[in-house]
């Protein structure tokens, strides 16, 4: 049986995977919306907003950030997170064109 490697997937398959996999988290939707509610950066509220350690929300922001679904600026001696506009409209267009061939369902009611 042959592994597939990453190269075999088209740049906007591993895209859509690396947010589905954002978003597989619980955690990382209430970061998400906690941030998207703040509409403005947000340091160190987040963990007390949370029933989360800093070291457990730090390690979520970072698979956020990956994602390009937020965004982090250095305040200082923390950094601050916002919702990445522009990342949210790609994961958008991704997730619209995921299944934008999809077939009428049949007469028969069957899949």
């Amino acid at each position: 049986m042959a592994l597939h490697k990453r190269e075999q997937f088209t740049a906007a398959e591993q895209e859509i995977a690396l947010i589905a996999k954002a978003l597989g988290h619980p955690a990382r939707v209430a970061i998400l919306q906690l941030l998207a509610r703040r509409q403005s950066c947000v340091c160190g509220e987040l963990v007390t907003e949370l029933p989360l350690s800093q070291s457990t929300v730090s390690q979520h922001l970072k698979e956020l950030k990956a994602a390009g679904l937020v965004q982090g600026e250095v305040d200082g001696p923390r950094v601050c997170y916002c919702i990445d506009r522009a990342g949210w409209d790609r994961a958008r267009l991704l997730m619209a064109g995921l299944l934008a061939e999809l077939p009428p369902p049949a007469a028969n009611g069957c899949c």
